[in-house]
């Protein structure tokens, strides 16, 4: 069977066997690229994630005047003379590029308009153009999402933001900070969502040359400073690493190699969710090992660490006993309603999950079965599919599709390298 007529993608789970180094970070490249752009001098970028989305983030950089090239395994980033882009700007099918950019651009006095696929034009930006028209700056929109367009100039001050939709546009308004005439102080209203994304920001601009100060509820930033600058390698995406590590904890076992637990990576928490839910888990130097255990469930709390919520959810899945995730009710608004196509994919596949506001509610079965299931595009929502694949009877088939890319271009690669049975028509 063939959906929609366009071929298949046919996980049949297998043993899995070796070790692997996942990706550079997704969220480390989009602020380096736009951290270099940024500053002073020009800067080399090491170690770069070259995928879909971090390639319109450069897209971004350039159309705003910065000089962005490829040299050897370094991306070289030059943009001392930075101006608003004249053309619309594409971000494709990266929130993190549309929203990040969004702030930065308030800093010209000319319209600057940003789109993005069909997706991408979904995605909610309300919060974040309130904040920046709260700072002077006029915005339009399609209702609060893409195209929107901002005119500045942004002066920076005083500003507050919701803080559970997204930390995203926490990160927009901190990123453009320094570019702008005085200082800015951004209340948090409500809870933080995804709060480590936001340390990464301020770890990130500060070995950029920012200063930043930062307390539960409010981030100021001082003004008027801009970047000086610096050459930086980006470290491994450890929200890749929970798919292979997951994989082991399910069918074998898996090690990822160079990853940094020091890290402010929210994500590194799956060495904990697996090792509590019953997969014997090793560290050595820069090396995790995970294996297959007997796994029992357990309830976590995902509001810090939402993209890993879909392979949590397999992972527990046939998990003995009850298991809930809760607490990242931002889940919503990611590349699809990530709660529900979870909770879909699952349950096409035999488990017994009921999704909740937050998270879902999950009673583990011995096996999943198997079958067809949608993936709506979403890499993380494809990746855990094919993981689910090892604790299936039947395979697991799907709509092909490349949309890992987005994160983890050598996902299938590594999957195979493993040892998991897969087929792509």
């Amino acid at each position: 069977m063939q959906p929609n007529g366009k071929g298949t993608m046919t996980f049949s789970g297998g043993t899995l066997k070796g070790a692997v180094t996942p990706p550079p970070s997704k969220s480390h490249t989009h602020r380096a690229f736009f951290l270099s752009a940024l500053s002073s001098k020009e800067c080399k970028v090491s170690n770069a994630l070259n995928s879909q989305d971090t390639i319109s983030t450069l897209n971004a950089v350039r159309a705003m005047g910065a000089d962005a090239r490829r040299l050897c395994d370094k991306i070289r980033i030059k943009g001392t003379e930075l101006h608003a882009p004249a053309d619309v700007v594409d971000a494709g099918n990266s929130g993190t590029t549309m929203r990040l950019f969004t702030g930065i651009v308030s800093m010209f006095d000319s319209p600057v308009t940003i789109t993005g696929d069909s997706s991408l034009r979904s995605r909610p930006m309300g919060p974040l153009l309130d904040a920046l028209e709260e700072m002077g700056v006029e915005c339009k929109s399609n209702e609060g999402r893409a195209p929107v367009t901002i005119r500045g100039p942004n002066k920076g001050g005083n500003v507050s933001i919701r803080g559970d939709m997204s930390s995203q546009f926490v990160s927009s308004l901190m990123m453009a900070a320094p570019m702008l005439r005085n200082d800015t102080t951004i209340s948090i209203k409500g809870n933080l969502s995804s709060r480590p994304y936001v340390d990464i920001t301020k770890n990130m601009m500060e070995r950029f040359g920012a200063d930043v100060r930062m307390t539960d509820d409010e981030i100021t930033v001082r003004g008027n400073a801009g970047y000086s600058g610096c050459d930086i390698t980006v470290p491994a995406d450890l929200s890749s690493a929970a798919f292979p590590l997951t994989a082991g904890a399910l069918g074998g076992t898996v090690t990822v190699k160079k990853v940094d637990l020091n890290d402010p990576q929210g994500d590194k928490r799956i060495v904990d969710i697996l090792r509590d839910a019953g997969s014997h888990v090793t560290v050595k130097n820069d090396a995790i090992t995970a294996s297959s255990g007997e796994l029992n469930g357990i309830d976590v709390n995902m509001n810090d660490i939402p993209d890993l919520f879909p392979v949590v959810a397999v992972l527990l899945s046939t998990a003995k006993g009850k298991s809930r995730l809760y607490g990242a009710p931002q889940l919503r608004f990611k590349e699809s309603d990530r709660i529900r196509a979870t909770v879909d994919m699952l349950s096409s596949l035999g488990a017994d999950i009921e999704g909740t506001d937050d998270g879902c509610v999950i009673n583990g079965v011995e096996r999943l079965k198997g079958g067809n299931i949608e993936h709506h595009e979403d890499h993380r929502i494809l990746m855990a599919a094919a993981v689910a694949s090892l604790v299936c009877d039947n395979a697991v088939t799907m709509k092909k599709s490349d949309c890992y890319d987005v994160s983890y271009p050598l996902f299938l690669e590594h999957m195979r390298l493993l040892g998991m049975l897969t087929e792509v028509e």
